[in-house]
Formats: C-alpha cells, structure tokens, sequence
C-alpha cells in the first residue's frame, strides 16, 4: 500500500491539521450560538469511521450495491432508536441536512406551484420554507404569517386568517429563532379547517421533545423533519418521521428523488446519538438546558435587555437591542472579541437590515454541555451586558479575561 494512504493526517496536509487544531482551541470560547452544541467522543468516532467508504444507495435489504450488511445494521439501529425516541410511526434517516429534509417532504407531497403558508424570516422562519432565495420558494409559492407586533408570539387566530386568505397546500410550523412553545394542536386545527398537510420542522427543539421539555408535533403533524445535531447534540445531518400513510412516498422523495448514496458514517453517528438521547442522563441535560435558557433570560431583563416574547420557553431567547444603541452586527463583533461567540439576529418588525440587524440569538446547548449550570448564566449575563453597553477596549479585555476564567473550569475537550 502506497505511503499516502496511512499517513496521519498531521502529515499529509499540515495545513488542514492546524486548522482543525485552531478550531478545536476556538471552540473553548463562551459558545452561545442556538444552533449549535457538542458531540460526544463516541459520535465523533462514528462520524469519521471506516463507513465513509461504503455506497448504500437505496434502503436496508433493498440496495443497489453489495457488501451493505454492516452498514444496514446502523441504519436499521438509527431507524429504531429514533422511533423510539420520538413515538415516531416511520423514520427516514438519510437525509444530509435539515433543508434536503424540507425539500423532501414537498418533492413528495406538493405540485410546482402549490402554496406553503410558513413564519416570516424575519420573525424566526427558515430559508427552506418557502423563502424567494430557496429552491423551497422557486418551487413552490411561499406565503407567510408573523408574531404578533404587541406579544412576539404566534397568534394563532391570525395564523387561521391567513390560512383562509391564502389556501396552502402545507402549512410548516417550528422555526430557528423563536423563543417559545409551538402550538402544535392549534396548528393542526388550522390545517384541518383549510385541508392543507402539516409540517413541524422542529430542528432547533428536537432534542427538548426528546426529552419531554417541549410538547411534540408528532400526534398532530403530518411530517416532521429535523436535523440531528442542535439540541440533540449529535452529528451534523437529518431525518423525517411521518405517518405509515406516507412512509413510501418519503422514502422515494429522498431516495432517488433528491439524494444518490446516503452518508453511512453519518448515520451510524446518528444512531449512537439516539441511543444516548434515550438515557435518563440526557433528558436531565436537556432539562438543564432550557432551566439555563430561563436562568440567562430573567438576568438579561434584570439590565433591561428587550427579549422578544418577554422571554423564552426552550433553548433560545432573541434581545432587541434597540434600547442599548448597539447593532446586532456591533454586538456580535464586541462580544466575539470578548470571548463570547453568537450571532446577530433579526428581531420581528427589525427596522435594520439582515447584514445589520437589531438583534442577537443567545442559546444555552454548548455551555449546558459543558456542565455550566444557573450560577454560570449569571456570570454569563453580566458580561454580556458589560460588553454590549460598553464595547470599548478596556472593557472588551476585562470581559474576555473573566470569560478564559470561566472556560478554564469547563474545559470542552480534556
């Protein structure tokens, strides 16, 4: 065997190697990206395994390619464990990200040209629903319903009005930046009342549902798709559940319909997530992760940060940040030098522009998983507060030296 092929990786491309190396020195930072959380060891050795070499295009004993027994056991694993987590009817889980999911579930259910009524992007909504710039929204006719100006919160009378105004053939409820429970009962009634399907894209608060800390879509939704890193703290991927009804059409729309080969070290990570998500110990993380959502929450209303709903219900909370006189853009780059990473975010009715802003998405995954519990919210809140209302030099090297303080005593990788 030529030398190439058991060189380490340190060798072979030393320039890749320090990168990874930057990387994983970075990610001891304060990380408060919503979207983001950490993988266990075992996960990440499935995710780099010796399965990235296998083609498995098709489904478990249904391949187009020999030599797929090993790798139908991981999937199989995945599907059952998944099932189990989520009381789920039918799993797929092959697709590659939350997007191909969505894409997925309209490729087998929708005409070109059939309306998806779905939130606003500006008020928390997702490209993939039905947004201009998406293939969702070249597609597909994407109409659009907001919070509410007075209560930052999903009102679902003017959600059925709009329903009613617009005849959607898929009405998509769950988002990437809203702060509180989702109203999955009420949603199915108002896609009953206009004969539309629904989806629960419930990427952000999977691993929240898994763990009983959000209600579930699953005994209202059509489909449901997610990605399985975010809450549920596994590899970067994702997978739709639906109804047995419509499990043969799913599975045609992601096989051959959108994706070829399924990523099979992907999805052997994805089975061990779900296995770890079924423990006892994981539901108390996830618990803990929201308990440090409101924890972080009431101490940033305490210096009168403006948080859209008043609040937060799950992972995640949005400051307007119009009374500080800072820009969500301003922030992000005063904190991220602070040693506290998050981004900037559109708040409902943002009079800035997305490059912009007027606000900034705070979420507690990574720093629960690290086991920082309410004491360390309130470290977290109050340089936050320091750094935004006084983002000069001074303050920004204070902040970050009480932020290498508090990292120090939660090491990510040890």
């Amino acid at each position: 065997m030529d030398e190439w092929f058991t060189q380490s990786l340190s060798d072979s491309d030393p320039a890749v190697f320090e990168a990874i190396g930057n990387e994983r020195r970075r990610q001891e930072a304060i990380n408060l990206i919503a979207s983001e959380s950490l993988t266990s060891q075992a996960v990440r050795e499935a995710s780099g395994c010796v399965m990235t070499n296998k083609y498995a295009e098709g489904y478990p004993g249904k391949r187009y390619y020999g030599g797929c027994e090993y790798v139908d056991v991981v999937e199989e694993l995945a599907i059952e464990r998944a099932k189990k987590l989520f009381s789920a009817e039918h799993v797929n889980v092959q697709p590659h990200s939350g997007t191909q999911a969505n894409l997925a579930v309209y490729l087998a259910m929708l005409k070109p040209g059939d309306t998806i009524l779905s939130m606003e992007l500006s008020h928390g909504g997702h490209l993939s629903h039905g947004y201009k710039i998406n293939e969702s929204g070249k597609l597909y006719n994407g109409e659009f319903y907001n919070v509410s100006k007075q209560t930052g919160r999903i009102d679902p009378a003017e959600v059925l009005a709009r329903a009613r105004e617009v005849e959607p053939k898929m009405i998509v409820c769950g988002y990437s930046a809203y702060p509180r429970k989702v109203p999955f009962k009420e949603f199915r009634e108002i896609a009953d009342a206009v004969d539309a399907y629904l989806m629960a894209d419930i990427a952000h608060i999977a691993g929240l549902v898994a763990a009983g800390v959000h209600p579930s879509p699953i005994d209202y939704a059509d489909f449901v798709t997610t990605t399985t890193h975010k809450t549920l703290m596994g590899p970067r991927g994702a997978m739709i559940m639906c109804r047995e009804e419509y499990a043969k059409d799913i599975d045609r729309a992601v096989f051959p319909g959108c994706q070829g080969g399924p990523f099979m070290q992907q999805i052997a990570a994805k089975a061990v997530c779900f296995k770890e998500n079924l423990a006892k110990e994981r539901r108390e993380l996830n618990q803990q992760v929201a308990d440090n959502a409101k924890a972080l929450a009431e101490e940033l209303l305490g210096y009168d940060f403006n948080l859209v709903s008043g609040g937060t219900d799950n992972h995640l909370m949005l400051a307007d940040l119009s009374n500080k006189n800072i820009t969500g853009k301003d922030a992000e780059k005063a904190l991220g030098e602070s040693g506290i990473t998050l981004n900037k975010n559109t708040v409902p009715y943002d009079t800035q522009s997305p490059f912009v802003t007027s606000g900034i998405r705070i979420g507690t995954p990574c720093v629960t998983a690290r086991g920082m519990k309410q004491p360390q919210m309130k470290q977290i809140a109050d340089m936050i507060n320091e750094a935004v209302t006084t983002p000069s030099a001074e303050t920004i090297n204070k902040v970050r030296d009480r932020a290498c303080d508090l990292t120090s005593q939660f090491p990510v990788y040890v």
